[in-house]
């Protein structure tokens, strides 16, 4: 039998995070993207999305 482990290459010291990364918006960057959601007509489905994004940042933060 063939190990392909003994192949893989870089170190099994680091584990890796099970947590996926939070990109950070500038306070400028959220104030335009507040502006552009208000200016949407309401009932629009990307708030909705936005909402669930801010709840899964929300989580990711979290398992930090």
């Amino acid at each position: 039998m063939i190990f392909l482990t003994a192949c893989a290459e870089g170190s099994f010291d680091t584990v890796p995070s099970a947590c996926p990364p939070v990109v950070e918006y500038s306070r400028a960057e959220q104030a335009r993207v507040a502006d552009e959601l208000a200016a949407l007509p309401g009932g629009t489905l990307i708030a909705e999305w936005l909402a669930d994004y801010a709840v899964l940042r929300e989580l990711a933060r979290a398992c930090e």
